[in-house]
């Protein structure tokens, strides 16, 4: 098959779910990293645990392990996958700058970038949420996979993130 094929449609044009009977089973790592940006005084209150709505990045953790197991039910084309593990990290890297990594790992025939991008959005959709009374203006993103593991494709890894 080609890499310039579109695989999520059939004969027709018409789009289906890709068949992966036949894919290998190995193992998979998707790795995706985002930021939000807020004020300084949203941000100090997220590290100190004093927004009133509770603890902004546990929730958000547990919002983005959620998320990644229910891909498959917001992404039409996305295949069920058992995952095997899903870790999300956070990192102040500024006064205004709250950056999050998502790891989502599986053993299957299809990958897990779709569950980790989603993942990730929703953890920054989850901050926006609990922060937004005291700043509406956060700014999510960018958004991007930084590498991926396994599979027919091989690996990758983002190089100018």
């Amino acid at each position: 098959m080609s890499n310039d094929k579109l695989t999520h449609f059939n004969e027709q044009g018409r789009a289906h779910m890709v068949d992966v009977t036949d894919k290998k089973e190995t193992k998979r790592i998707a790795v995706v990293r985002s930021q939000i940006q807020m004020q300084p005084e949203t941000l100090r209150r997220i590290k100190e645990g004093s927004m009133e709505k509770g603890d902004v990045l546990a929730v958000a953790q547990i919002a983005g392990i959620m998320a990644a197991k229910k891909t498959s039910d917001m992404i039409p084309m996305c295949h069920p996958i058992p995952l095997t593990g899903i870790d999300i990290t956070f990192e102040f890297v500024s006064e205004e700058i709250l950056a999050f990594e998502v790891t989502v790992k599986t053993t299957g025939v299809t990958g897990v970038e779709m569950e980790a991008l989603t993942a990730a959005q929703t953890v920054g959709l989850t901050i926006y949420d609990m922060c937004k009374a005291i700043d509406k203006g956060m700014i999510l993103g960018p958004t991007y996979l930084a590498r991926k593991q396994g599979g027919k494709s091989g690996d990758y890894q983002r190089q100018n993130p």
